[in-house]
């Protein structure tokens, strides 16, 4: 099949990796784009964890409003000042930014969430599956435990500009690792939103210092 520039294109701007890994991944699929995309999201994510284990001390801290109404700061990492200053590297941090006002996650990645949380959880999950056999019931627990993490989650949860909502933050942060070839955490945020009471003030104090180059794992 005849790989169009038009299609190179679209799958560049989904995806954020460069122009010839995407005709590759396309070349690689016969021109499945979709397919073409989860290649470059399963490279992706590879390169992220190549990437995990490199410090990343430089980065921004990026500030957005929404409406005067919810406001989110966030520090992004990243290895070197220059890709700090890129305009990829800072299209990232508003896209971010923006998904944490819309979305209002309370923690970062899973390993974030208190385990006295996790365990209240589960309890609740098992309270209403009593009667099944053990080993349906852990299924259940783990696989409701898995949606709590993918609501409440920033990496885990789905990005809330991809409209077919399969892409998560993790999959767009770790696209940009393999674009630029450095590790990128987000290191911690805080949101604010009028109105909100004093508890969830408390709960949003609570995010920050994890790596999201290992959410993975």
């Amino acid at each position: 099949m005849s790989i169009s520039a038009s299609m190179v294109k679209e799958l560049r701007e989904q995806t954020g990796v460069g122009m010839m890994e995407c005709k590759k991944a396309l070349t690689e699929t016969d021109g499945d784009f979709n397919k073409a995309m989860d290649l470059l999201r399963k490279k992706g994510l590879a390169s992220a964890a190549k990437r995990s284990g490199k410090k990343a001390s430089q980065g921004v801290v990026f500030s957005y409003i929404h409406m005067d109404k919810i406001g989110v700061m966030l520090e992004l990492n990243c290895e070197t000042d220059f890709v700090a200053k890129t305009d990829d590297f800072k299209e990232l941090a508003k896209d971010i930014a923006m998904h944490i006002a819309a979305a209002n996650p309370s923690y970062i990645n899973p390993s974030d969430v208190p385990e006295q949380v996790v365990e209240r959880e589960k309890d609740i999950y098992r309270a209403q599956v009593v009667g099944k056999p053990a080993n349906i019931v852990d299924k259940i627990v783990e696989g409701k435990l898995d949606k709590f993490y993918a609501d409440t989650c920033l990496v885990k949860q789905i990005f809330v500009k991809d409209t077919e909502g399969k892409l998560t933050i993790q999959d767009i942060i770790s696209g940009k690792i393999a674009k630029v070839g450095e590790n990128i955490l987000v290191r911690r945020f805080v949101r604010y939103q009028v109105g909100e009471t004093l508890q969830d003030e408390a709960a949003a104090a609570g995010c920050g210092d994890v790596d999201t180059a290992s959410a993975t794992q």
